[in-house]
């Protein structure tokens, strides 16, 4: 098991869900910490917290990873000693909406497109070229079952996926020679905002989605992104797909009458 104690690990969505997860479970294994989100509010928070309870170094700071400039900015004004980021999580993403794809709505295809693709790449376009440099980092990208097989009314958000799993078997070609691992990991059903963003806000609907089942937690998909990020430095994890037992597949649930 590799050591990620002083590691510079950059997470983007870190103010809730897998991570905010993934934050807690780096800062315990004591690396160093940049969290991002759009909501300077709860990453803020969310430093305190982990500063107070681990005595991680940690550095929150708002980024909107759609906006390419912005992300290019946030990487420049990075101090010298933070720019030298040795794992990439890249978890910013959502789904808006749930429509046959002839009755979607512009604004959530668009809003998909923006932030489950060009945002992941623009954060890895500003951020893996000094990983190159230094023939060092890793790359992990939070991707989903729905990247493997669509389901009902998925449309948008399912080609999102499906293109983080080609993007990061696009970058582990681009990287080979550089030393630098990179790996997707792709959950099923887990209990986050998840839902309640793709409803907008509807709790009631978001609960119905976990009916009759246990759900992964974010606390899972964090443990698999720590398991791929402390192999030794000769293994790289591909990929890993997880699921709660009740789910076989995006169109296979058991659920409990």
């Amino acid at each position: 098991m590799a050591t990620l104690e002083g590691k510079i690990v950059l997470i983007t969505g870190a103010s809730s869900g897998i991570g905010k997860s993934c934050a807690e479970k780096f800062a315990e294994l004591n690396a160093k910490l940049i969290l991002t989100a759009r909501r300077k509010d709860r990453i803020e928070n969310l430093a305190e917290e982990l500063k107070h309870k681990f005595r991680a170094e940690i550095l929150p700071l708002k980024l909107d990873v759609r906006n390419f400039e912005e992300v290019k900015s946030f990487y420049e004004s990075l101090p010298a000693e933070w720019k030298k980021i040795d794992i990439l999580v890249n978890n910013a993403g959502l789904a808006r909406g749930f429509d046959k794809f002839y009755e979607g709505k512009i604004d959530d295809w668009n809003e998909m497109i923006d932030t489950n693709i060009k945002g992941l790449l623009y954060v890895s376009r500003v951020v893996v070229p000094q990983m190159v440099e230094r023939e060092s980092g890793h790359i992990i990208n939070i991707g989903s079952t729905a990247g493997h097989e669509p389901y009902p009314m998925g449309n948008v958000y399912v080609a999102t996926k499906f293109a983080v799993k080609a993007l990061s078997q696009s970058f582990r070609i681009d990287v080979l020679e550089k030393g630098i691992k990179v790996t997707s990991i792709d959950p099923g059903m887990v209990e986050t905002e998840f839902s309640k963003v793709r409803f907008r806000g509807d709790e009631e609907r978001a609960k119905k989605v976990y009916d009759g089942l246990q759900p992964l937690s974010p606390d899972d998909v964090a443990d698999a992104v720590i398991y791929a990020a402390t192999r030794p430095k000769h293994v790289n994890i591909n990929q890993i797909i997880l699921t709660p037992l009740a789910q076989a597949s995006s169109n296979f649930v058991h659920r409990k009458k």
